[in-house]
């Protein structure tokens, strides 16, 4: 499938700069793939469209500030994007700067130094911080910055860092947030809890690989990143049941997504455990656990775009983008959300 088949226009100014306040006051866009139907609603609509009969897998992981601002002994100045935590104190990193060798030591003010140890692939550096554990990830969360795609100009403040992490983050280990979940409210989970919808956690560390461009022709040739992912016993066993019992499960977001199917055998049961997951999902790929999904609105051309419409079809997609388009809804990460249903033998509210 060629990777021109999921482009489309996009105006710059649809890219949303800024997180919308309350945040379940964002749109969303209902997409019923077995009706081929476009609803507009907002996302505090959500919970009159699920019932007991849904679940919901949400991932807690939590952004930490990767992005840090350092200089060499020369003065010249480095930035430094943590991408992947590899070992204690090892990071993999892209990193900016003039004249950036191997052998090179970054200052970070006068407790926190890293050197770099190998080149991976063009920017992207293996480095050791001179601190580990505990000591390196409270310097890192007091010195760090919001790792912030580059389509988004608005500057780091506590604000941002705040509006940039979902309302239930938990384990830290994310290098972007996973977007889907920042539309949730504390308001919108106590509605979902009074309708008896269960919320399951799951965890995966978002890498930047989730924003790399795809520069291949053919969408099956693409190498897909890997990101670290984990599911408890419990989460797996509970999930197993209620999906024998015919549960709709509706993943938050892709990064959800990936965790379920990552998980998940052939038979569409999930196995507990952590683990790097590289899964890659494009049309063609048939879904085993996840039943309806609930995401943002993605790059054109993207590996994320492409795994939606194995969901609820390319050409369906794109209408639908098409339309939001027309209307104006915010793009990306701060953008506004969509619901797709593709569970076409399961029944809602209206």
């Amino acid at each position: 499938m060629k990777i021109n088949l999921f482009d489309y226009h996009l105006p710059h100014e649809l890219i949303a700069q800024k997180q919308i306040k309350p945040r379940d006051h964002s749109l969303l866009l209902l997409l019923d793939s077995s009706k081929q139907k476009i609803t507009h609603k907002h996302f505090y609509d959500l919970p009159d469209y699920l019932t007991a009969n849904d679940v919901l897998v949400v991932n807690e992981s939590k952004v930490f500030p990767a992005r840090l601002y350092g200089h060499k002994k020369t003065g010249g100045k480095v930035e430094l994007l943590l991408i992947e935590q590899q070992a204690r104190g090892y990071y993999l990193a892209m990193i900016g700067g003039r004249n950036i060798k191997i052998g090179d030591t970054i200052y970070f003010g006068k407790k926190l130094e890293a050197k770099i140890i190998d080149n991976i692939d063009g920017k992207i550096k293996q480095i050791k911080f001179n601190l580990a554990n505990k000591k390196l990830e409270n310097i890192i969360e007091a010195i760090g910055h919001t790792p912030l795609p580059p389509y988004i100009k608005t500057k780091d403040s506590k604000s941002i860092k705040k509006d940039y992490q979902t309302v239930y983050a938990k384990s830290s280990g994310s290098a972007a947030a996973p977007t889907a979940g920042l539309h949730f409210t504390k308001t919108i989970l106590d509605k979902l809890a009074k309708k008896k919808i269960k919320v399951f956690k799951v965890t995966l560390h978002v890498g930047l690989g989730t924003f790399a461009p795809v520069e291949v022709e053919d969408i099956s040739k693409h190498q897909i990143h890997h990101e670290w992912a984990s599911i408890s016993k419990r989460t797996a066993n509970n999930l197993n049941k209620l999906k024998k019992q015919g549960k709709n499960i509706i993943a938050i977001g892709t990064t959800s997504a990936r965790t379920l199917e990552a998980f998940s055998d052939k038979s569409g049961k999930l196995k507990a455990g952590s683990k790097w997951v590289d899964i890659y999902i494009y049309p063609g790929y048939k879904y085993k656990f996840v039943d309806d999904l609930i995401t943002n609105f993605h790059l054109p051309k993207s590996s994320l775009l492409f795994m939606v419409s194995a969901l609820a079809g390319r050409e369906f997609i794109l209408k639908a983008y098409k339309k939001a388009i027309k209307l104006k809804y915010r793009f990306f990460s701060f953008g506004d959300a969509m619901f797709i249903k593709n569970s076409s033998t399961k029944t809602k509210s209206k």
